[in-house]
């Protein structure tokens, strides 16, 4: 028998890539990496970084060589402060060089622009100095294009820059000789000019315009779409600027400042107000507000006192806190937010695999057309001058920057403006599940509910004492009770009593199974279980905390009946919204529990939905999410605890919620990092926007070369319109991406009437 070799385990490498200018370059970097045994890679145009999958025994310096050996630059990631500092530095040093290239470019290239194309202007001699104008734009303003071209040709390769820089050196050249040689550089010399390409002038036409509209509308679309690039990455990078640099340690040794980097587990630490909160920890001492917004997309600050999670990256608005450290460096979850930004950005849509893929091979069919275009044209006895137009206007009109520039900044824009909302997906394909999604299945314990106990409703008999006596004794009693159902019932007398300490209990007893009793005030208080004959107000809420699945709980004072509690895992603020919203967005919402029937029941009930399945095992679940696939449905799994996620797991999607065990977080392809329900509708509909606009992007940017290409064929292009127009479909592609940025989920969120949550 012959033994079989183990795989070789597989590891993930990002790669900077640098000097990739359009879709052909990401085909060829692609390629060129996967040619190496056992390699796949992602390369992504608007980040400049390769996502590489290969073998452990494959160095990364391999890789590095392999993109250089294809006529890029390429770097292996350095530690994430130095590489922060290098990449901004870097952004801002090339912004400053792109400005003062076109600065430079835009002063020389516009007195030929206009005196090309105003015949009245055109003095004597005019002609020459335009060339002289036009010379250092061919040259020094297109070198970046020119060294980008000869670097793919030295690798049987071509790109758009072959193209931008065959467009400027032959309109420059022709130009050149109808000077010297030509008959164009004669005193009194002029030249008409129109949007639609003439030979009406023999030999005395000049194409400078071309030769200087071509570099300056490319580099002028260049830093527009450098800047917009960049907008598309500015969640990212506000993420990345939450984390903190040094933190306030208290000690043995007393409170001293040290770097985030020698913070541990277990040590304690100090945020002030106004402060960010250096790490995720627990509050040891003190209260105070926090703002998550900046985190999780939460509005509202949130109320924390000891024991209270607190998150990395929150502000703190309130009072002194003293937390311990429960997670540093990587583990955070402002860490883990952001690793899960990076990596959505990295990937790619089905979409733009096909247009990498088009892409690949379109600069060799635009370069075979262009040598066509100008055979056929001097073989049909036209003017040089028309078949040369006719040729430069097909090299500079085609260019495959907008297909490989579509889907990446709308996912950077999309992904960067879910992360602020406090949706956070994997990737791409994400995306594209959720917008398919039709069925979701959703956990009730911890997704739809809060997920611990809390007072639902008191009834209290009118009398002396009142509600809210009953309920400050009842709490007293039940201060001393570990029970879940006790510590709910001694909260809600803290939240909704005075804020003095709590009285004195005096012959405390707990009878398990029944509840508890004690003395407070002089008055004998009993908590438990309802038992025997109760006043008709009494036995009506017993009744309807029954009907609710809520545990009733009644508080008897010197031994008669005051007050019946219901207690029970009640629904999160936006439940009802949220499925509502669901439900008009053409998505059946299926309540999948490992709870009994009667609570199952009534959070069905109270939200409208029809179809219920209580008392779910994980493997129950699973089975379910199975069959709901069988018969067609695409499936969406929402859960936070341990037992979803096999269903979360094998679902079409799975969706965790942020607050739930780490296991089903790792399970799902997104996270609702605020724990909020209603955020799941925010979701699907930026996902819809999403694709929508990728949709919208490769249609203009395939489009857009369907009508221009024949166009300049045939002779109807100007080339500098060419240029204009080659240019200006990069910069829409971007801006329409860049508008995700702004997306707002208020504008769906419900108006209630009359109970029911209408959305726009």
């Amino acid at each position: 028998m012959t033994a079989v070799e183990p795989a070789a385990e597989l590891v993930v490498t990002d790669i900077t890539v640098g000097g990739m200018t359009c879709a052909a370059c990401v085909r060829r970097v692609e390629k060129k990496l996967g040619k190496l045994a056992g390699v796949t890679a992602s390369v992504n145009l608007a980040t400049g970084l390769a996502r590489v999958s290969h073998p452990a025994d494959v160095a990364p310096e391999s890789l590095v060589a392999a993109v250089e050996q294809a006529g890029y630059q390429a770097a292996l990631p350095v530690r994430e402060d130095d590489e922060e500092s290098a990449a901004a530095d870097g952004e801002e040093a090339e912004s400053r060089r792109e400005r003062e290239r076109l600065t430079v470019t835009a002063l020389l290239a516009v007195p030929v622009l206009v005196l090309s194309m105003v015949p009245a202007l055109q003095f004597r001699d005019w002609q020459w100095l335009c060339f002289v104008l036009a010379a250092p734009v061919a040259v020094w303003s297109a070198w970046p294009f020119h060294v980008r071209a000869l670097r793919g040709l030295r690798h049987s390769t071509a790109t758009m820059d072959t193209l931008v820089s065959l467009g400027t050196v032959a309109s420059f050249t022709w130009s050149a000789y109808a000077l010297f040689l030509g008959g164009a550089g004669g005193p009194g010399m002029r030249m008409s000019f129109s949007l639609l390409p003439s030979a009406s002038d023999g030999g005395a036409h000049l194409y400078l315009e071309a030769a200087v509209s071509v570099p300056l509308f490319v580099l002028t679309g260049r830093f527009l779409e450098g800047r917009a690039r960049r907008g598309t990455g500015a969640a990212l990078r506000s993420l990345a600027q939450l984390a903190a640099k040094k933190v306030t340690v208290r000690d043995e040794l007393g409170e001293h400042s040290i770097p985030i980097e020698r913070l541990c587990v277990g040590q304690t630490f100090v945020v002030r107000p106004g402060e960010r909160v250096a790490t995720d920890g627990r509050v040891t001492r003190g209260t105070s507000a926090v703002d998550l917004s900046l985190v999780t997309g939460e509005s509202e600050p949130v109320e924390v006192g000891p024991g209270s999670a607190l998150v990395g990256g929150a502000v703190n608005a309130g009072g002194l806190l003293l937390v311990a450290a429960t997670a540093v460096g990587a583990d955070t979850r402002l860490a883990r937010i952001t690793r899960l930004v990076t990596e959505a950005q990295a990937g790619k849509a089905r979409a733009q695999r096909l247009a990498d893929a088009v892409a690949g091979v379109f600069v060799p069919v635009v370069l075979a057309l262009a040598v066509t275009v100008l055979g056929f044209w001097l073989g049909a006895g036209a003017d040089p001058q028309a078949a040369l137009t006719a040729c430069v206007a097909v090299l500079v009109v085609a260019c495959p920057c907008a297909l490989g520039l579509a889907t990446p900044t709308a996912l950077m824009a999309a992904t960067g403006r879910g992360a602020q909302l406090g949706v956070l997906v994997r990737g791409p394909q994400t995306l594209e599940a959720l917008q398919q999604v039709d069925t979701v299945v959703l956990d009730k314990t911890g997704t739809l509910t809060t997920g611990h106990m809390t007072v639902a409703r008191v009834t209290a008999l009118p009398g002396a004492l009142g509600q809210e006596t009953v309920v400050r004794l009842a709490g007293a009693v039940e201060q001393g009770s570990e029970h879940p159902i006790g510590q709910a019932v001694t909260a809600y007398a803290r939240r909704t009593g005075d804020a003095g300490p709590p009285p004195d209990v005096t012959d405390f007893a707990a009878v398990p199974g029944h509840g508890v009793s004690g003395r407070v005030d002089g008055l004998m208080i009993e908590v438990g279980a309802p038992d025997g004959r109760l006043p008709h107000e009494l036995a009506t809420a017993l009744t309807a905390a029954e009907a609710a699945a809520h545990t009733p709980v009644l508080v008897r004072v010197d031994g008669r009946a005051e007050a019946l509690i219901a207690v029970g895992d009640v629904l999160r603020p936006g439940s009802y919204r949220a499925v509502d919203r669901l439900r008009r967005l053409g998505i059946r919402p299926v309540l999948a529990t490992g709870d009994r029937a009667a609570p199952a029941e009534a959070v069905a009930a109270a939200l409208g939905i029809e179809e219920v399945h209580a008392r779910c095992t994980p493997e129950g679940k699973a089975a379910l999410v199975r069959e709901l696939r069988r018969g067609g449905a695409r499936v969406a799994v929402v859960g936070d605890g341990v037992n979803d996620a096999a269903a979360l797991a094998g679902a079409d999607l799975g969706i965790a919620m942020g607050g739930g065990a780490d296991v089903a977080i790792g399970a799902a392809d997104l996270t609702l990092a605020r724990g909020d329900i209603e955020v799941l509708v925010d979701a699907v509909r930026l996902a819809r926007r999403t694709l929508g606009t990728i949709r919208a992007n490769l249609a203009w940017a395939f489009g857009y070369n369907v009508v221009t290409v024949p166009l300049a064929m045939v002779g109807l292009l100007d080339p500098m319109v060419a240029a204009a127009a080659m240019s200006a479909s990069s910069v829409l592609v971007v801006a329409n991406s860049l508008r995700l940025r702004g997306w707002q989920p208020s504008g769906s969120r419900g108006r209630t009437r009359g109970g029911k949550a209408v959305v726009r």
